[in-house]
């Protein structure tokens, strides 16, 4: 079946995104010259996979509108198509005052969201170039993964413009979390919930990360979600693939990802708990952050290991050789909204590894229902390091038990995220738009 062209709204292919990886492994082997992204200069900085989509639209100076005087505080970036060279990824990284993005982050923004504002005066708007290339580019399909009240108007714009049918693909419970505080919080609630109820009423499909987010929308929204999580390519994570369940003689926990303040909380009970453990079984089970910055509070515990990133090309082998791997959550309040219903995307590559994982987030988030109902891993969702610390011994101390979380993560993953079958899947829905 012919594949059809598609334009991509608001997330880049990346390999350091969880929207990012999603969008690389569904459209793995499409034709590039039938992929097609249009976002914002900030998203189109670092590590963009240009294996998969290498004809990228800038949304700049043109096209993001601030108003006066508050436009003298942003950056412009130039609008229109970027340029690559033949590198599969690309960094275009500019250098930028710390001084400025910290005033800008941490009062300028928090002060116009408070007093309302921050929804009034920027938009995202189609500028004449824009529409130029939109008519030159002719998709048949448009896939969205808007994030902000701005990339819902904006998408919203652009299908009107196109009048081609609209796939909207949900990853985060991001509407529950806006405008929680200010003097306007309420009308800004209510106007953005009509204008994403607008967005789901224009969209031919709606795609959601997990089944618990489909079944939570159907129950807000009253609308079906097909669900589209990241994939796994077996071939290449089962080379390194753990066969046996003996320990390493110092046992490494490892966690792979981001740090920020709502997780450097259960990173940092997580190392306690360690402490606990190795104490009283008189080991020395080491913690290792593989994560981009070293965190200053590591020092203050000797089990913990601080690891740089490394090539994605060398993650299977890395996983593998680890005795446990760690998928934690955040624990405030508002960060459980926000992913009470995501997946992690790192879920499926730990589950091929064969190496045991261990769970630590709240109950009633969509990655400990997952592993629940399949047995796939060791779940922890009391934030409490007795708790944890128990869990931890537990897995140390019985091999069987490791062993059957890894077997049933390896089965789960064979069956559920298969990169082969949920392409093809995924393919079949797309193409359904055009070739019904």
């Amino acid at each position: 079946m012919e594949l059809p062209k598609v334009l991509i709204i608001g997330q880049p292919f990346n390999n350091d995104t969880g929207g990012g990886i999603t969008l690389s492994s569904l459209f793995k082997g499409w034709d590039r010259d039938k992929l097609a992204v249009a976002c914002s200069s900030y998203l189109l900085l670092d590590n963009i996979d240009t294996e998969v989509c290498n004809t990228y639209y800038q949304l700049g100076e043109k096209e993001h509108k601030w108003s006066f005087p508050f436009n003298y505080l942003q950056r412009k970036y130039p609008s229109g198509l970027i340029q690559f060279s033949k590198k599969k990824i690309q960094n275009l990284t500019i250098e930028k005052s710390r001084l400025r993005i910290s005033f800008i982050v941490k009062v300028f923004y928090p002060i116009i969201e408070y007093i309302g504002l921050y929804n009034i005066i920027n938009k995202t708007v189609l500028s004449e170039e824009l529409c130029n290339w939109l008519d030159e580019y002719n998709p048949d399909v448009i896939y969205d993964q808007a994030s902000s009240r701005n990339g819902i108007l904006f998408c919203i714009a652009v299908q009107a413009y196109l009048k081609k049918p609209m796939i909207f693909h949900m990853m985060d419970d991001w509407p529950s979390t806006l405008n929680q505080e200010g003097l306007f919080k309420r009308y800004w609630q209510r106007k953005i919930d009509r204008e994403f109820r607008m967005l789901l009423n224009k969209a031919t499909i709606l795609m959601s990360i997990s089944e618990e987010m489909a079944i939570e929308y159907k129950k807000r929204y009253n609308k079906n979600f097909i669900t589209f999580h990241n994939t796994v390519d077996l071939d290449f994570w089962k080379k390194y693939q753990r066969k046996g369940y003996e320990l390493n003689v110092s046992p490494t926990i490892r966690y792979a990802g981001r740090i920020g303040l709502g997780i450097d909380s259960s990173l940092k009970l997580i190392a306690k708990a360690v402490e606990m453990v190795n104490e009283e079984l008189n080991l020395s089970v080491n913690f290792i952050l593989q994560t981009p910055e070293k965190p200053a509070w590591i020092k203050n515990y000797k089990n913990v290991i601080h690891s740089s990133f490394v090539a994605y090309d060398d993650l299977p082998e890395i996983f593998s050789e680890s005795d446990f791997l760690l998928l934690p959550y955040d624990f405030t309040p508002a960060s459980i909204k926000y992913i009470q219903f995501s997946m992690p995307t790192k879920a499926p590559e730990f589950m091929i590894t064969g190496t045991p994982i261990i769970i630590f987030a709240p109950e009633n988030t969509a990655v400990v229902k997952y592993a629940r109902k399949y047995n796939w891993a060791k779940v922890i969702t009391k934030n409490n390091i007795h708790e944890v610390s128990l869990a931890i011994k537990e897995l140390i101390e019985n091999k069987e038990l490791r062993q059957q979380f890894a077997k049933n993560a390896i089965k789960i993953a064979e069956e559920n995220h298969d990169s082969i079958d949920v392409t093809r899947q995924f393919r079949t829905v797309i193409c359904s738009l055009v070739h019904p």
